[in-house]
């Protein structure tokens, strides 16, 4: 009997743990259930704000910004063998006439239409787009949201920045606010509104990827904001506005293989578009500050090259004769630290910086120079309509993969080269270390390791002195420009 008790007494304990353990999950379902359910809602209704946020931006920019049509004029051939490049393909109009005789006149007019996208910055009616949309055009069309539709004049173009202004006959035009570019930081929420393949008025939404994109190649000046908001063609000079509705950038290019959208577009921040809209209104056109040097980016083989361990700054590959830079004692070979009290690091943001200087003001430039720091006040130049202050790529020697010769008088006149004595490259091996680096026939060098050398003789001896394991620093001379390059042999 008592083992028996001692059962029903366990089994009554089991029963009643099972009992209170069921009680407790019970209890725990229904405390919990509207804790479950509120953070639920909570999330919706957190995405409610977001999207209502996206459509207050939308409705607050979208009357300003505006659908652009342009026409133009274009000659083409009515040849069917001509190339589609035009005068710039592979065969001319005597080529034709030669072997197939065929008349290579005879060209025909034709009209062709663009289209694009701009905002409207000025309730009188000017307009924010790009370059490359109003262009050369012979007929601007400007389409509003409401349905106006004007004739467009184009104020001025910019095709360095690819910004321009154009302006139509209204009053009283809803108008974009501009914001601060540099304010804005990398995965922030954008909004980029245009006409993408003809769609008016088309709304995309997406973050900052990056900001201080140069050398992409679209632009001679260039310094983008990237974005994964949608952008197509047709977009290009509308804008990309914050959450505030505020214009942050102007949509310019995407990154594609495809010719659509693939998660990669870039706009021109702003703050450099106001700059360049400033200009073209009151001017018709850019002036630009102009330093005098040809730069090129820090590698590790140059940074090696000149004692340089943090690769902080650029190199000044050239000096132009009575430039601002050369008045101010800037040298061949400076490594360029600070400008005008920012820190440099990148060609492409310093000849931005440069360029917005207005020429006669005044700014400090940080040289390192034999290890040392120099501070060089400099007056800025006006730079000169057709110059464009260009970052040189570097280029490249014998056991490096080139033939060289004495540079004489006769060999300067064949090859069209203004410089009487030096060395001449006359051959680059394919594959070699020259022609990776795009060093070419007709280039002269100029010093190896910062030595003069006029001759072969001297060339083959300065290179004899440079250590196997380190690399050689060549001075090159390509047409007008000069410029420093590092070349290890494998």
């Amino acid at each position: 009997m008592k083992k028996i008790k001692r059962q029903n007494r366990s089994g009554l304990f089991t029963r009643n743990w099972l009992r209170w353990s069921l009680m407790v999950v019970w209890v725990s379902s229904l405390l919990f259930l509207p804790l479950n359910a509120q953070a639920k809602e909570e999330g919706i209704e957190s995405l409610r704000q977001t999207s209502k946020a996206f459509s207050e931006v939308a409705k607050k920019a979208s009357p300003a910004v505006v659908f652009i049509q342009v026409e133009k004029t274009i000659q083409q051939s009515d040849n069917p063998y001509l190339s589609p490049l035009g005068q710039g393909g592979p065969f001319g109009d005597d080529f034709f006439r030669h072997f197939f005789g065929i008349p290579g006149q005879g060209n025909t007019q034709q009209k062709i239409v663009g289209q694009g996208s701009g905002f409207i910055i000025s309730k009188d009616g000017y307009i924010l787009t790009n370059n490359h949309v109003v262009g050369d055009a012979d007929k601007v069309t400007v389409k509003l949201l409401d349905g106006r539709e004007f004739s467009a004049k184009t104020i001025g173009a910019d095709p360095h920045s690819d910004v321009a202004v154009i302006k139509i006959d209204a009053k009283n035009l809803p108008v974009l606010e501009m914001g601060d570019s540099d304010a804005i930081e990398v995965g922030e929420w954008v909004v980029a509104i245009g006409n993408p393949f003809g769609l008016s008025h088309t709304l995309t939404v997406g973050v900052v990827s990056a900001k201080g994109r140069s050398s992409i190649g679209i632009a001679d000046y260039e310094n983008f904001i990237q974005t994964d908001a949608a952008i197509n063609p047709g977009n290009s000079g509308g804008p990309l506005v914050d959450l505030d509705g505020k214009v942050v950038g102007m949509n310019t290019a995407i990154f594609s293989q495809s010719g659509g959208y693939m998660g990669i577009g870039f706009a021109i921040p702003i703050n450099m578009a106001k700059s360049i809209k400033d200009q073209l209104i009151k001017t018709g056109s850019v002036v630009r500050g102009y330093l005098g040097v040809v730069i090129q980016d820090l590698t590790p083989k140059l940074a090696e090259s000149f004692g340089i361990k943090d690769r902080k700054g650029i190199l000044v590959a050239q000096v132009s004769k009575d430039s601002p830079a050369d008045k101010a004692g800037m040298r061949q070979g400076d490594v360029i630290v600070e400008f005008d009290g920012k820190a440099v690091n990148q060609v492409g943001p310093f000849r931005n910086e440069v360029a917005l200087k207005a020429p006669g003001s005044v700014v400090k430039i940080t040289v390192l120079r034999n290890g040392k720091r120099e501070v060089l006040p400099v007056t800025i130049g006006r730079l000169p309509d057709q110059k464009v202050a260009a970052a040189e790529s570097p280029h490249n020697l014998e056991k490096l993969g080139m033939a060289v010769r004495d540079l004489t008088p006769e060999l300067a006149g064949k090859l069209g080269i203004k410089a009487k004595s030096g060395v001449v490259i006359t051959e680059v091996s394919p594959g070699s270390a020259a022609a990776m680096a795009s060093i070419k026939p007709g280039n002269i060098i100029l010093e190896v390791n910062r030595v003069r050398v006029e001759n072969v003789d001297e060339l083959e001896k300065a290179i004899a002195k440079v250590p196997k394991d380190s690399a050689v620093l060549l001075l090159i001379q390509e047409g007008e420009f000069a410029r420093y390059v590092a070349l290890q042999a494998d």
